[in-house]
């Protein structure tokens, strides 16, 4: 079997929080089945700190860390913001410039290229 020739930035983690685990595991579990991710990492105990209408607040949240194609950015980001209680949600992205060869397959191989 030939070795997959992986580019980087073909691939991206997304941070996205959220208020509650019933929020987190549906948006998760909405990301996998939709093929917008290929995993969902929940990290609940994350304090965010932060100004919002001009006012210091202070929330505990859960951090998903979503590994997805790049490409799928602005498609994961459409369903976030339908699916989400906030009305600001936190969708940021990192591209994947290395990792694991074998892990990075598993990416390509679970979420299929846009047309």
């Amino acid at each position: 079997m030939a070795a997959t020739v992986f580019k980087p930035g073909l691939f991206s983690v997304v941070y996205i929080t959220a208020p509650t685990q019933e929020v987190a595991k549906k948006i998760a579990r909405g990301l996998v089945e939709n093929q917008l991710a290929a995993c969902v990492n929940i990290v609940p105990g994350i304090t965010s700190i932060y100004k919002w209408e001009g006012k210091i607040e202070e929330d505990s949240e859960l951090l998903l860390m979503v590994k997805t194609r790049t490409q799928k950015i602005v498609e994961l980001t459409t369903y976030v913001k339908a699916n989400h209680p906030y009305s600001v949600p936190e969708v940021i992205s990192t591209p994947i410039e290395s990792g694991h060869d074998l892990y990075l397959k598993f990416l390509n191989d679970s979420i299929p290229e846009n047309s």
